[in-house]
């Protein structure tokens, strides 16, 4: 780390703020090298497989594990307050489902009244993230449902978590297999380290700013390409593909061009993403129908990937699958983005509640590179 001819006191960090810690967290980590990511003292993957989604909520929200029932109908889709519900028609079809998101929380936020969380006592501030998380699923159902031109469909005290979002999406009760199927995939995608999103809202939340800032703010980093907004991508990069004997002379253009190949590489892993293995995993249990289609484009993709860009580690990631899996589940290509919002808003809210807890303003510095200053302002 080199220091600054002007501060003695700052370093100079890699691009990105690749390698730099800039806090501690007790939530959860990721261990690129090893191809492995915890939440708490628990693998994530091995969450997935064997608890449920209220169960993991509690474990990021409270530190453990339920031996019970525990908060687990705290979790479940609760209805929107009425003036959410009377605004959502006139917005719905303002922008992306994720767009629609975003404006949704900063009104809930300011329907229910939330303090900033300087003010706000940690019990309550744990209170709004479980209305948060409850509301959500509601929210991204209710505007898909509006852009289709259908009636949103109340949630059910009946129905579990992803249920109840199917059922919300869809107006049927989903099956068993691909209910626990979204609800794996939610619990795969609750958190990941420092990602851009996750920051984003742990950054807003130093400012002392209401629940809602932190989550709108982390909603809009998510919306990007390059983080959360890849699974329909991958998806439509299988289409442009059309046959896996295509996939070589594919990636050469894309390459050739610098364009980025969607759904693979990562800036953590440099091993396989232990994500993208469970998923393709459940994905086979599904007979999810893009599944061959996807692991020929994926073999190929790696080999030409791995003759272009030597040296470099570049699989499937998270994106990728998710797109099969979802797509198997009967969720749509444009609700893809906003379902991976559903299972890492807990994350999200999560990190919000640490940075609250032992709070410091996080003000990094920037280089300057601009003209020397001072120099005289021209009078004319």
């Amino acid at each position: 780390m080199t220091r600054t001819a002007t501060d003695r006191t700052s370093v100079l960090a890699a691009p990105g703020l690749e390698g730099v810690v800039v806090a501690e967290t007790s939530i959860g980590d990721v261990r690129g090298l090893e191809g492995f990511y915890h939440y708490r003292q628990y693998s994530a993957v091995e969450l997935a497989a064997k608890r449920s989604f209220a169960d993991v909520v509690e474990l990021a929200f409270r530190g453990e594990l339920p031996t019970k029932l525990g908060m687990a109908a705290a979790v479940i889709p609760r209805s929107l307050p009425a003036g959410l519900a009377a605004i959502l028609p006139q917005i719905a079809a303002t922008g992306t489902p994720l767009d629609v998101l975003r404006s949704a929380v900063s009104l809930l936020g300011a329907e229910l009244s939330w303090r900033p969380i300087l003010d706000t006592p940690s019990a309550e501030l744990l209170s709004q993230a479980l209305e948060l998380c409850s509301l959500v699923p509601t929210v991204l159902s209710a505007v898909d449902r509006l852009r289709r031109d259908l009636t949103p469909i109340e949630p059910r005290d009946d129905l579990g978590f992803s249920e109840n979002y199917l059922w919300m999406l869809h107006g049927e009760e989903p099956e068993k297999e691909v209910a626990r199927a979204v609800e794996q995939y939610l619990i795969l995608v609750i958190d990941h380290g420092f990602n851009a999103s996750t920051f984003t809202a742990r950054v807003i939340a130093s400012t002392g700013a209401d629940l809602a800032a932190c989550i709108c703010g982390a909603i809009g980093a998510m919306s990007g390409p390059l983080h959360g907004g890849a699974p329909s991508r991958a998806l439509d990069m299988l289409d442009e593909i059309g046959d896996p004997s295509r996939t070589a002379a594919f990636v050469r253009g894309l390459v050739g061009k610098g364009d980025r190949v969607m759904g693979f590489g990562h800036r953590v892993y440099k091993t396989d993403d232990p994500r993208s293995r469970f998923l393709r995993e459940l994905a086979d249990r599904l007979h999810a129908p893009l599944l061959d289609f996807a692991t020929d484009v994926e073999q190929f993709v790696e080999a030409t990937l791995a003759e272009l860009k030597p040296g470099r580690e570049l699989h499937a990631n998270v994106e990728f699958y998710a797109g099969v899996v979802m797509d198997a589940c009967g969720i749509s290509r444009d609700m893809f983005t906003p379902t991976f919002a559903t299972g890492r808003v807990v994350g999200w809210c999560a990190h919000v509640m640490e940075q609250a807890a032992h709070n410091r303003l996080i003000r990094p510095s920037a280089r300057y590179v601009g003209p020397s200053a001072p120099q005289p302002v021209p009078t004319s």
